[in-house]
């Protein structure tokens, strides 16, 4: 197996980087079973408190690789289920990750190229990447993608880039919230930098609580299940060791115990 990424742990922050440049970070069998075992791995990792997902070259991703797809053309259906299983998988590893993720957009990024950002809890893009949900254009749909890529554009802008399949500008996509920050080039290390180094210094245990806060809550009703949940949410994060020590840290005017 080539290995196609490359994983480096700094400072607390493990940056997890694809390197493929020459298919523009395209992704096959291969380099799904590479992503979802790093993120696996670091979510795993006491040491990282913080994941930047990045990428080589002119593109951040270009979805899936083109000799992959010609093998997939002749697949049958089960085995089209066990391969677009492994893509679920790989999505969910990194939206699941216990530690907070920033996608570093360098580049275009296209059809399943967009599961890796949406899938991410926050994207740094810089302005002159180019965005696509190209699927319907190879009478396909981007299905497996979906769940993220709606929960981060929204339903009406998928709506329309899913059916259209139209290429959108950094500019767009930052107006749908899809992603959070704009930036030159120069810049996107910096930007990145600085999201990590926030994450990294807020409480690991409470930083974990509240991605699973976001993700068990949206899109939910506002009912009695969910109230007694939030409400036993913020009691066991009070009750925690590292909450009591952030608010005890924050009253005796000190740092807390996780930034000594």
């Amino acid at each position: 197996m080539t290995q196609a990424l490359n994983v480096a742990v700094n400072d607390r922050i493990a940056r997890i980087t694809l390197t493929r440049p020459e298919v523009r970070n395209a992704f096959n069998d291969e380099v799904i079973q590479q992503l979802k075992a790093a993120f696996e791995s670091v979510g795993a990792n006491s040491d990282v408190r913080a994941v930047v997902l990045a990428a080589e070259g002119p593109a951040f991703c270009a979805g899936a690789d083109l000799n992959w797809m010609r093998r997939m053309a002749d697949y049958t259906r089960d085995e089209n289920l066990a391969d677009a299983g492994q893509l679920a998988a790989m999505l969910k590893a990194i939206y699941e990750c216990p530690k907070p993720t920033i996608a570093a957009v360098q580049g275009d990024v296209f059809a399943g190229g967009m599961g890796l950002v949406a899938a991410c809890d926050m994207a740094v893009s810089v302005r002159t990447a180019t965005y696509c949900l190209s699927e319907v254009k190879l009478g396909l749909i981007p299905a497996t993608i979906s769940p993220y890529v709606i929960r981060a554009m929204g339903a009406r802008a998928a709506h329309r880039y899913f059916l259209t399949a139209e290429r959108f500008s950094a500019d767009e996509a930052h107006r749908i919230g899809f992603v959070h920050e704009l930036v030159d080039a120069d810049a996107l290390e910096a930007n990145v930098s600085e999201l990590a180094l926030a994450l990294v210094s807020a409480s690991p245990a409470a930083v974990r609580a509240c991605k699973k806060l976001v993700q068990d809550v949206a899109q939910r009703e506002v009912d009695a299940a969910l109230i007694e949940a939030t409400v036993e949410g913020i009691a066991d994060i009070r009750a925690s060791e590292e909450g009591r020590e952030g608010v005890a840290s924050f009253l005796q005017k000190r740092k807390p115990s996780w930034l000594v």
